[in-house]
């Protein structure tokens, strides 16, 4: 996949102008991830992010009407990423099993750079996801973002795989409460073995995680 261009398509719902339209709107987007990553959610503002980038905070208004907005946008852009990769990566196994799996690893296992998309660093964008991206969601104004479309992204990612695990189980009854958990309890898992070690078993090297969660969801569904 490395040598194919692939274009990620985010709804303008959750921009103001589009950051893509412009090497400016691509410099905050690379540069935002950088500074999330580096100073966190709460430090990180606007006002340091236009410092950065050379350029002023209304700038960076004209894109994003807040920092909220931004990592809403960082969100929907990353499971846009995962669901491309989920689509190009399933799409001709013949066996529901072994394409469950396949999309069981995806979401539990460490990210490594797409060099198809060149201002985005995947790596650094994964970090933030595990350690903020629930504070795009946690938020009094859930409810309206939700029905303005602004988690469809997580959510379509969530309905391919619990479409895998209906094929491999019709009758089972919890499909989607099933790989939420696995999604979110990875993440939990891989901020626990860098900051709370003492709380996991991961080891990297044996790839506990994702053996971990594909053993729970196979045994979890077993007819």
């Amino acid at each position: 996949m490395k040598n194919l261009q692939v274009n990620i398509t985010i709804d303008p719902a959750l921009y103001t102008k589009n950051p893509e339209s412009s090497e400016l709107g691509r410099k905050i987007v690379s540069h935002s991830i950088l500074m999330m990553d580096t100073l966190g959610f709460e430090s990180f503002t606007f006002k340091k992010l236009g410092t950065a980038i050379g350029s002023n905070e209304s700038s960076v208004y004209r894109y994003f009407e807040s920092k909220h907005a931004l990592l809403v946008y960082l969100t929907s852009w990353y499971w846009s990423w995962i669901e491309y990769k989920l689509v190009f990566s399933t799409l001709n196994v013949p066996s529901s099993t072994e394409k469950l799996r396949k999309a069981i690893a995806l979401i539990t296992n460490k990210v490594e750079e797409d060099n198809s998309f060149s201002y985005i660093n995947e790596i650094l964008l994964n970090k933030i996801i595990i350690a903020e991206s629930s504070k795009a969601y946690h938020t009094k104004d859930v409810d309206q973002e939700n029905e303005k479309g602004y988690y469809k992204t997580y959510k379509r990612v969530v309905q391919r795989i619990s479409d895998m695990v209906i094929e491999v189980n019709p009758t089972f009854a919890f499909p989607h409460m099933l790989i939420s958990t696995v999604i979110e309890g990875a993440h939990h898992q891989r901020y626990f073995s860098q900051h709370l070690p003492a709380l996991t078993d991961a080891e990297d090297d044996k790839n506990t995680i994702v053996n971990f969660y594909t053993d729970l969801v196979l045994k979890t569904i077993a007819i």
